[in-house]
């Protein structure tokens, strides 16, 4: 025995020596992510942009009570921003983030080798905080390839490259923290990878590449308490961006989406023991347009949709991201729960349909309406302000002039005005037209009726 226990010591003295040891080799020594960097880092760019913006001149402006006494007047002031870039089109195609360029009024690209270039925005999409840049005048440039972002893991090695605060090129290293993380970031909803790479202000927009240099997201916010990284990180995958640059290439101005005309409801567990499932998987159909291609491919309220194509889907984010990888104008196959059967449809993506005509009109009387803008609902408007798909009338898509005074915001859906119904632009131009010492306006805000009364001046 005293022999056996000799031999195991010396056998786990040297695995742990073989775990933990000198480097043997310069090769070894030499282990660098060098190679990876150089080359990436010709293909990630620093942006400089202006913009004008309004600023509140009263610092009451959005005090419900006093902004009703007083004049709120706005004034100009000039704004710039500091971010990040990666060409990823021939052509001098450059993506960022909207909130880097987006209503820019002047762009300036700096190369990795320092040339400098003007550019256009070409297309940009707030709700997907993505932007695509085309230089002026650039020559051949290095395209930084895509990697497949569906096929990431946790713990894979990543680099995310750019220009945190302004002091130049950086690379900091991390693993893919999380691959599949919905929810609100920086504001608003989405599909996100997450990384432990550091990454702080500046660099949005910048790459998150793999140890291939392939790209595996952009770079787009963080959480964090104190301004700085604190190691949680996200980017908008890859696949989603493959998207986006093919359709600013194919010259279009305006991201398209692929339109579902449905609410989806995540199943959790209590809810998937009501609906008698094993485990909670995928999303549960609230409401169905009548005109939506998921209920002309036979999908129904109640049915719970599991995947779509071969991936699965688990809330709504991740249900929309899938469809925008896609693209318009394609089928996939939809794999869905009807009690405890298993089907699958074939969907066709189409954009959602102007009808009725939204036909919008701005109010140019004088009193508090002058200056609100409204539309009427059909699916594309219910899409762009998300709207529920069952949402009919005249919707409010913007608020200028006298009329932010009203407190209407987009997404309201206006009723009655003065008891007069509103059913379309044209009812709520024939009252808004009319003389009135005041107006009491009936309206729906995210399914709240809400009831106005406000006097003109």
């Amino acid at each position: 025995m005293r022999v056996l226990a000799v031999f195991l010591a010396v056998v786990f003295a040297a695995t742990a020596l073989a775990e933990t040891r000198v480097p043997a080799s310069e090769l070894e020594v030499r282990l660098s992510y060098a190679p990876v960097v150089k080359s990436v880092v010709p293909s990630v760019v620093n942006i400089y942009a202006k913009r004008i913006v309004q600023a509140n001149a009263s610092p009451f402006a959005n005090d419900p009570f006093f902004s009703q006494f007083l004049d709120m007047q706005t004034r100009s002031r000039l704004q710039n921003s500091l971010g990040s870039g990666v060409i990823l089109g021939d052509g001098g195609f450059v993506v960022s983030n909207f909130h880097v360029v987006g209503n820019a009024t002047d762009i300036r690209v700096v190369l990795a080798d320092r040339r400098e270039f003007d550019a256009e925005l070409v297309l940009a999409d707030q709700q997907t905080d993505l932007a695509v840049l085309r230089l002026t005048g650039a020559p051949e440039l290095p395209v930084l390839e895509f990697a497949d972002s569906d096929a990431v893991e946790v713990g894979d090695l990543v680099l995310a490259v750019g220009n945190p605060f302004g002091v130049g090129q950086t690379v900091s290293s991390g693993i893919i923290s999380a691959s599949a993380r919905s929810g609100q970031v920086g504001g608003r909803p989405g599909y996100f990878i997450q990384t432990d790479a550091p990454i702080n202000p500046g660099n949005s927009g910048g790459a998150l590449v793999d140890m291939t240099g392939r790209l595996v997201g952009i770079n787009t916010a963080i959480v964090t308490r104190s301004g700085g990284s604190n190691g949680i990180g996200f980017a908008i995958p890859a696949n989603l961006v493959r998207q986006y640059v093919a359709q600013a290439m194919a010259g279009e101005t305006e991201l398209r989406r692929p339109w579902a005309g449905l609410t989806v409801q995540p199943i959790d567990g209590p809810l998937a023991e009501a609906l008698g499932m094993a485990v909670p998987q995928g999303v549960l159909i609230g409401a169905l347009h009548e005109a939506s291609p998921f209920a002309t491919a036979g999908l129904q309220v109640g049915d719970v949709i599991t995947r779509i194509g071969r991936l699965p889907v688990d809330d709504g984010p991740e249900m929309q991201f899938r469809l925008l990888t896609l693209g318009i104008g394609v089928s996939t196959e939809v794999t869905y729960l009807r009690g405890a059967e298993r089907h699958v449809a074939s969907v066709a993506l189409v954009p959602a349909p102007e009808i009725p005509p939204r036909n919008p009109v701005r109010i140019g009387s004088r009193g508090i309406l002058n200056g609100l803008i409204a539309v009427n609902a059909n699916p594309a408007v219910l899409a762009e302000l998300g709207l529920a798909p069952g949402t009919r009338g005249v919707v409010v898509a913007g608020v200028e002039g006298p009329a932010t005074r009203a407190r209407l915001r987009p997404g309201d859906v206006l009723r009655r005005i003065n008891g007069v119904a509103i059913r379309d632009t044209g009812d709520l131009q024939q009252v808004a037209g009319g003389r009135s010492n005041g107006y009491q306006i009936e309206f729906d805000r995210r399914g709240q009726r809400v009831v106005l009364r406000l006097r003109n001046r």
